[in-house]
């Protein structure tokens, strides 16, 4: 029998019991719309933080001094930082280099104190880097040519109880080990709605902290790109170009606990798809299973007629293809208008996190959107196809061992 015998024969089959082949269709819809929805979700989610960590200050990539990686110490200072910012600044997908240089450092105000990091930044390039500084309440960020002075967070703020333009007792400790002392007004306080953040922030302008640690340059170049799909390909680039002077981190090597948790998302994610897929793939494979008993005396008689077995399997795989492809329809036709709305409207989870995103230092949005797009077409079809067909195969095999003898006698009657 042609092959596009088989197949007229089978979307006939199918158009015999539109009820069956309806519900079996929906039931792979909803498989697949529950996947797609779920992909699209994870999809915008791993973009979304990736998003959160660079514009939270962290950036993509961070050329750091040799070594780093191992003690994390401040004190460390990248050779020739210069020459290497401006080999950042060159290179084609980098959107911005920022140089920074950390200490840690006590603030007091009267008889309250309070240890922080301090910051020195390139003010003009952090106003590009770091969208937390955006957040300026009250009064203004660094500006080019600043000294002694300093942006705090609100958290700090209200632990010293101060206000704008009070001046805070600086003390840090220098190269030689020696405490260093300094004076500095406060120019802006800085509010992200995070208590955890607002009370790491302490910016300087970074001439006044290689002045008052005794430490010089930049101790690490914060990197963010125009495509984050770009981010190990771009490392790889940086690291070349630097010339192994000093190393190239990711954001994942920055921040291993939120690189932890995006693998851990990710593969929660395939398990739950993986679940839904078998839960589809046994009630297809019960359907077409009921299906195929039904229909013994037909494959009997088509073997009698002459049809071999690989026939009949290809019959009954053509089968579940075409419900396939009616499942993929039905999947997308269900999932489109709920995945349009949340990649324009988003979900709020704003009130039930309660008011706070802030994680490791990082602010995250509260509305979290998914992901559309013309990937969504393959991947349902790739969702429903393969389901389908897995299911179809055991009873495919049992429809080829049919016996048309004892299919057709009496005792099958």
């Amino acid at each position: 029998m042609r092959v596009s015998l088989i197949m007229k024969f089978a979307v006939r089959t199918l158009g015999r019991s539109k009820r069956r082949t309806l519900l079996s269709a929906i039931g792979i819809g909803v498989g697949c719309a529950v996947a797609l929805f779920i992909t699209a979700f994870m999809r915008s989610g791993t973009e979304m933080r990736i998003q959160a960590i660079a514009d939270s200050g962290f950036g993509h990539l961070r050329i750091a001094p040799s070594g780093w990686m191992k003690s994390r110490e401040n004190k460390l200072r990248l050779s020739d930082w210069h020459a290497e910012l401006q080999a950042a600044r060159s290179m084609d997908g980098v959107r911005v280099a920022a140089p920074h240089a950390r200490t840690t450092a006590l603030l007091a105000f009267g008889t309250r104190v309070t240890g922080v990091e301090m910051l020195g930044v390139d003010p003009p390039a952090e106003e590009k880097l770091n969208r937390l500084i955006g957040a300026v309440q009250e009064g203004r960020y660094l500006r080019p040519g600043d000294r002694d002075v300093t942006v705090i967070g609100n958290a700090i703020a209200e632990r010293l109880e101060v206000e704008l333009e009070d001046d805070l007792f600086l003390t840090v400790v220098c190269e030689d080990g020696n405490m260093e002392y300094a004076m500095l007004r406060i120019v802006g306080i800085v509010n992200t709605g995070s208590r955890d953040i607002d009370a790491s922030i302490c910016h300087v302008a970074l001439g006044d902290l290689e002045r008052l640690t005794g430490l010089h340059g930049a101790g690490e170049i914060t990197i963010t790109l125009e495509d984050p799909s770009k981010i190990d390909q771009m490392a790889a680039q940086l690291s070349d170009q630097i010339g192994g002077r000093n190393e190239v981190l990711t954001w994942r090597e920055i921040q291993p606990g939120q690189g932890a948790d995006s693998a851990s998302d990710k593969a929660f994610m395939n398990l739950f798809i993986g679940i839904v897929g078998v839960v589809v793939i046994l009630g297809i494979a019960s359907a077409q299973l009921t299906a195929i008993l039904e229909r013994k005396r037909e494959f009997a008689v088509l073997m009698a007629l002459g049809m071999k077995g690989f026939q009949i399997v290809r019959l009954v795989l053509l089968e579940a293809v075409a419900l396939g492809l009616l499942g993929a329809a039905a999947g997308l036709a269900l999932v489109t208008p709920l995945l349009y709305y949340t990649d324009t409207k988003g979900i709020d989870f704003g009130s039930a996190l309660g008011g706070d995103m802030a994680v490791s230092g990082v602010l995250f949005d509260f509305v979290m959107y998914t992901q559309m797009g013309l990937w969504m077409i393959p991947y349902a079809l790739s969702v429903a196809l393969i389901s389908t067909l897995i299911a179809a195969l055991y009873p495919a095999w049992f429809a080829m061992k049919t016996d048309p003898t004892s299919a057709l006698s009496l005792r099958e009657a």
